[in-house]
């Protein structure tokens, strides 16, 4: 049997929820609810595109030019945003994440990403996927399992889907009073904004409403939390069906992108969001980055469900 070029694939269902998970990368291809997507999908023998449902480690988000200096050590990632010229996203996208775990409703995979040029430490992933009735859960720990301290960060990268429609259509309710602004250009950190006063309120999203045809690709945080110490982001359609995510304080960041591209049909058709360890850039700023010393384990983890 030919393995899909997006991996080994896991169905998991719990009750009305059904998801797949592709081994390249731990991703999320598909989700739903009843029958009702909630996040894009995309073909098991196709490329994943955009990093759609990915795991992303050791870090999310941007590295500005691919450099940082880490312990008194610079740094040269390879420019995987050649176009803007950042390093994006992590090293993980890729990696074909064995399976050390499986049940009809859960997955545990797990991958290595070994000491390289630009990230010279050796970090052990495991990604654990779980269905159900309160959604689809998924933690992901990372070990530090080299001789030397390692710096962290890790996010998912789901497009959520709300319903009928596009981003345009859809309301979003986003509890997050700072914006990180950025270059017009390459996407990169200038500093944190009051959602108030920030693009004349634009990004103030604290009390639901429709999206429209803003563009939107920041980074969030101070987020609201409800006495558990949870944040929730919700995306609905006019038609009353939506779509919710939820994290603790282990991600006190929140990547929002309206997936704006007019040349693919997937163009403003789902909303990613993307709960961060750290900020864009947190390999230079330092802000909330995680070092792992060796032996030690950090995790964070996250839920999708239906709203």
């Amino acid at each position: 049997m030919t393995t899909p070029i997006s991996g080994t694939h896991y169905g998991l269902s719990a009750g009305d929820y059904h998801a797949t998970i592709a081994s390249v990368g731990a991703t999320l291809r598909t989700l739903e609810f009843k029958g009702r997507p909630l996040v894009v999908p995309f073909d098991a023998d196709e490329v994943r595109p955009a990093f759609r449902g990915a795991t992303l480690a050791p870090w999310p988000n941007r590295v500005a030019d691919g450099r940082y200096t880490f312990n008194g050590v610079e740094q040269q990632l390879p420019l995987t945003e050649p176009a803007r010229g950042n390093a994006l996203h992590g090293l993980a996208a890729w990696l074909d994440f064995e399976v050390v775990d499986r049940s009809a409703s859960s997955v545990t995979l797990e991958a290595t990403i070994e000491a390289q040029a630009g990230y010279p430490h050796r970090v052990d992933v495991d990604v654990t996927f779980t269905l159900d009735e309160e959604g689809l859960h998924t933690a992901v720990t990372a070990t530090n399992s080299g001789t030397d301290a390692a710096p962290w960060g890790t996010a998912p990268h789901p497009y959520l889907v709300a319903g009928p429609g596009r981003v345009d259509d859809w309301a979003l309710h986003l509890p997050a009073s700072t914006v990180l602004t950025v270059t017009e250009d390459r996407l990169l950190p200038v500093g944190n904004a009051d959602v108030q006063t920030e693009n004349g309120g634009a990004f103030d999203f604290r009390t639901p409403h429709l999206i429209g045809d803003l563009f939107i690709d920041h980074a969030f945080t101070d987020l609201e939390r409800d006495d558990a110490g949870i944040t929730t982001v919700t995306v609905r359609a006019a038609d009353g069906s939506g779509t919710a995510m939820t994290w603790d304080t282990a991600c006190p960041w929140v990547q929002i992108h309206t997936a704006d591209n007019p040349a693919s049909d997937a163009h403003r058709a789902g909303l990613a969001v993307e709960p961060m360890t750290c900020p864009p850039d947190a390999f230079n700023s330092g802000i909330d980055l995680i070092v792992l010393e060796p032996g030690a384990t950090s995790t964070a983890s996250w839920v999708i469900r239906a709203a």
